[in-house]
């Protein structure tokens, strides 16, 4: 049994900080957006498009931020993207409407585009392969902790100094977290405290690439593996997309919550999505240790969470706001529990030196595919109402798991071919 130093999880704890200071400065917007709407005489479709304004740099600068993060490091790049996006956070204090507000919101997705690529990364780097599921599961709860951390907090600065210093205020954090990750973060080779034994066991069973030059970016495109996981992402991300930008506006539109009430409810889904990530990583482990192969674990993790998250469809039918809300956690509960596997894919697949790069396109359709789905959403609710979108949500992730089936039939590590110069 390894019983070296646990600086790898002590790594895997900053990544987590981090991606829920992320979801913080995401979720912010649809926290204050019932408010927002009323003062500057926003309708429902409007916020769609602010909302796409975020998926549409998210979508664009993941492939970029992929690929920036293997040419700079993880530790220059996962710098370099908070330091953005915390500035943009707090220039939403000087929205005045549709087109301000918009700005400013892709301007928010150029640098967070770059946490989940620089994340995985340093998963990549740090952790072996029987542990990677269970490193992403922590990294997955980011979302959840930080949807959970959003509604008090900003109901709380809302009513206390208005929503444009809210901004300011959650924008801040990130210059908080960045001094504690230039303290913590080194690649593993270099890490001034770890030791020989935790080293040679995080060394064990990675995917080592031919040399360290680095490849065309069209090249990935000719792998079947790629484009299985990003078209599995581009048809599923939307749905969970749906809850972080919407469900407060649901809760006052269709459950007649108010501020104080969205503040005190709409952070519940996302405890049980950040439970979902956690067990989701766990089980992958688990079942690799009870004998199950690597192809095995990931798609019963992936099937299993793609089925449960059907059960939201009550909502339709139900009443009472608070069994919704039941409703809802458990159906986050089951994306996180197969996003948990989804999301390791691209380190199970590829070497690390192209981790980011692989997992930034996947990511990058995903938030295209989320970016097309929202307007969507405006226009439904403008037009119909909730319910479309529901039923829509409920089956997303079942094609997602369809996806990967057709395209990457057997989880095994890609050859990737590197020419020297």
């Amino acid at each position: 049994m390894h019983r070296g130093r646990n600086i790898r999880w002590g790594i895997a704890g900053t990544i987590f900080l981090a991606t829920t200071i992320n979801y913080i400065d995401r979720q912010a917007l649809s926290v204050a957006a019932p408010v927002i709407r009323e003062d500057l005489g926003l309708s429902n479709e409007q916020y769609g498009y602010i909302v796409s304004a975020f998926l549409l740099s998210y979508a664009i600068m993941q492939i970029v931020s992929g690929r920036l993060v293997d040419i700079l490091g993880t530790k220059k790049g996962f710098s370099l993207a908070v330091i953005w996006w915390s500035i943009a956070n707090m220039l939403h204090a000087f929205g005045k409407g549709l087109f301000s507000l918009g700005a400013f919101r892709f301007l928010l997705g150029i640098g967070e585009a770059g946490n989940y690529p620089a994340a995985m990364k340093a998963i990549s780097e740090w952790f072996p392969k029987e542990e990677r599921s269970k490193a992403v599961g922590i990294l997955n709860m980011g979302p959840g902790m930080g949807a959970i951390i959003a509604p008090p907090l900003m109901a709380w600065l809302i009513l206390t100094v208005g929503w444009k210093m809210a901004f300011v205020v959650t924008g801040a954090l990130g210059f908080f977290w960045l001094l504690l990750w230039r303290w913590v973060y080194y690649e593993p080779n270099e890490h001034p405290r770890v030791s020989a034994e935790e080293l040679t066991y995080i060394q064990s069973g990675q995917l080592e690439a031919e040399n360290r030059n680095k490849l065309p970016w069209l090249h990935y495109f000719k792998h079947k593996e790629v484009w299985g996981l990003a078209l599995s992402r581009f048809v599923s991300d939307g749905a969970f997309y749906f809850f972080v930008f919407w469900l407060p506006s649901w809760l006052a539109d269709e459950k007649g919550f108010s501020l104080m009430e969205i503040g005190m409810f709409a952070w519940i889904p996302f405890l049980l999505s950040d439970l979902g990530s956690f067990v989701g990583g766990w089980t992958g482990s688990r079942l690799m240790q009870h004998g199950f192969s690597l192809d095995a674990s990931r798609k019963w993790v992936l099937w299993v969470g793609a089925f449960l998250v059907i059960p939201v469809l009550g909502c339709l039918y139900i009443e009472s706001p608070y069994w919704a809300i039941a409703l809802i956690s458990f159906s986050l509960f089951a994306t996180q529990f197969k996003q948990s596997s989804l999301f390791t894919l691209p380190i199970d697949l590829f070497p690390k030196e192209d981790a980011a790069s692989v997992w930034g396109i996947s990511g990058s359709t995903g938030s295209f595919g989320a970016m097309l789905f929202t307007p969507l959403i405006g226009w439904l609710v403008d037009t119909f109402s909730y319910s479309p979108v529901f039923v829509i949500v409920a089956f997303l992730h079942v094609l997602s798991a369809w996806i990967i089936m057709i395209f990457i039939p057997k989880i095994r590590p890609v050859p990737l071919t590197r020419k020297m110069k």
